[in-house]
């Protein structure tokens, strides 16, 4: 197996739940898969690096429901709603349906590890020392209350002649277990010198702690009727 197993889709359908909650039949399934990429393209791009950590996406019969998890729920919202009105009849002439679009704010933007990932990129695109933005990116987190953090930079870090590696760690990140709630972000910062690729993985306590559990038991729960059905079909 390695050690570049991505944690979120290793611990999709045992302790997270889907980022697409639908179904679909053989004949339908691969359209909406690829709308649901090009929905989630276009609102990254629209919105570019404004504190968007991920999109859900649900369907229904009659419409499709997307939600958006964001630190700046405001610029997404606009004055008076406006904004929001018009990325979903954007949005509606992209895919053809009827959609819904709500927000959901991320209290605590330092401990999510795509918003982390992004703002080094932010940093980095700034001209910023490499090394002192992994420093105090880490050093944020730990103080937000993660239990373990660590990052990892490539490309030409520094703007030197050749492409190399370079991160640090902080604390505990227990990848191969899989109730620790381990979060992973991506982001690439633009230099002049070329993309630099920016890893995150933020270690934040345990899926099975009943204060912070509600996704688990979600997938948990999903799994638990998946198995009884399958009993009784027997």
């Amino acid at each position: 197996m390695g050690q570049k197993v991505r944690p979120t889709g290793f611990r999709t359908g045992i302790m997270v739940d889907w980022q697409s909650r639908w179904y679909a039949n053989k004949q339908d399934f691969a359209e909406l898969l690829v709308e649901d990429q090009r929905i989630r393209a276009y609102i990254k791009k629209r919105y570019g690096r404004s504190g968007i950590s991920r999109i859900r996406i649900e369907r229904t019969r009659e419409k499709v429901v997307v939600f958006i998890f964001s630190a700046r729920v405001g610029l997404i919202i606009g004055k008076k709603g406006a904004e929001v009105d018009k990325l979903t009849k954007e949005l509606e002439d992209l895919a053809h349906r009827h959609i819904e679009v709500k927000t959901m704010e991320i209290n605590r933007p330092e401990i999510d590890a795509q918003l982390v990932a992004e703002d080094i990129a932010e940093q980095l695109e700034k001209r910023q020392s490499f090394r002192r933005t992994i420093k105090r990116s880490m050093d944020t987190t730990m103080e937000g209350g993660a239990k373990g953090v660590k990052v990892l930079l490539a490309g030409r870090l520094g703007g030197a002649e050749m492409a190399r590696s370079e991160g640090g760690m902080l604390g505990s990140i227990p990848l191969s277990t899989l109730r620790a709630k381990i979060e992973y972000g991506f982001a690439e910062a633009k230099t002049a010198q070329g993309h630099i690729g920016i890893k995150v993985w933020i270690n934040n306590g345990d899926y099975l702690d009943p204060e912070e559990n509600s996704d688990a038991l979600n997938a948990q729960a999903s799994k638990v009727q998946k198995k009884s059905a399958g009993k009784g079909k027997r």
